[in-house]
């Protein structure tokens, strides 16, 4: 067992340095809840503002597996505008990546229905490896240290979202400033850039009747060269207050949601992913939580058609 926990160890250390290039931004399954932080042009496409937190316990049972914790808020700013800016941090075993960014958002009428926006965000991206969390048989070994090592890099997204009351598609490239990463020295030449990153999400909403909607979604994920991930979905919402969801992601799981969404203001949601892969013989699954507050007001009604006079 020892030598299992050791191995463990070295293969976390060892992904943490391989993350800067190969490994996806922190994953979530409540991605139609969270669209802001995919996709920084969402900010202001909605007429209120709006405050959310995701928790994010992956693979329950296995030690130093990944925790995610983001805040992110948006707001409008007057007829086609919108600000946001959120903060997260991701935990895997010694390993930590934190980062926040502020985003400015700026919305074209492109028909009476239509409405394109375009995102641009700025922030700053640290990751961390504590060598003091990490064991190996030989004291000696001269890969890690028991120091605190990190590298903090300004980071930027660029996001473009089309969207009408029925529909919406987004693109999203983050970390386009491809910075280097350097854990130990200036010669660090190994998984030393930032690789590039592509998002692409949408998704319909059909009516089912007066209190129904469905909404088939999908979330797509791109990073050379690891093959791309798919999260398809498909959510039932009732009077806009009360959804259930089901996901299917691509070689990963299958993830279950319920949300409510009290009085136009108060949002909770939670998702429980179940994995497909030969990671479910030692974890019972992932749990995540989001809190949202939204506040502000509905769009105004459409003006009534004029009447006619009778003549006389």
């Amino acid at each position: 067992m020892d030598l299992m926990r050791h191995l463990l160890l070295l293969l976390i250390a060892g992904s943490s340095l391989q993350a800067v290039r190969a490994q996806q931004l922190p994953q979530l399954s409540q991605y139609n809840s969270n669209d802001y932080l995919y996709d920084p042009a969402v900010a202001g496409s909605r007429p209120w503002f709006e405050i959310r937190s995701t928790h994010r316990n992956q693979w329950v049972g296995i030690q130093d597996a990944p925790r995610t914790f983001m805040l992110s808020a948006t707001t409008p700013l007057g007829t086609n505008m919108g600000l946001g800016g959120y903060i997260f941090t991701d935990n895997v075993g010694p390993s930590r990546r934190t980062g926040m960014q502020l985003s400015y958002a700026y919305h074209l009428r492109i028909t009476e229905g239509i409405k394109l926006g375009l995102g641009l965000s700025f922030g700053m991206l640290q990751f961390l490896i504590d060598g003091s969390k990490i064991e190996f048989h030989d004291p000696d070994e001269p890969l890690m240290d028991a120091q605190l090592r990190g590298s903090l890099m300004p980071d930027a997204t660029f996001g473009l979202y089309l969207y009408h009351e029925k529909w919406w598609f987004g693109a999203t490239a983050p970390q386009l400033l491809h910075n280097r990463v350097i854990f130990f020295d200036d010669q660090d030449q190994s998984f030393s850039t930032l690789a590039a990153h592509y998002y692409a999400l949408g998704g319909y909403r059909f009516a089912i009747g007066e209190d129904l909607k469905l909404e088939p979604s999908f979330l797509l994920k791109y990073v050379d060269p690891v093959p791309p991930k798919v999260d398809l979905t498909a959510t039932v919402r009732y009077r806009d207050m009360v959804w259930l969801g089901a996901t299917y992601r691509t070689e990963d799981a299958l993830s279950f949601m319920v949300g409510y969404w009290m009085k136009k203001t108060f949002q909770f949601g939670y998702s429980y992913d179940l994995t497909t892969t030969n990671l479910r013989n030692y974890t019972s699954g992932t749990h995540e939580v989001m809190l949202g507050v939204t506040f502000g007001k509905e769009p105004p009604p459409p003006p009534a058609p004029p009447t006619l006079e009778p003549t006389p």
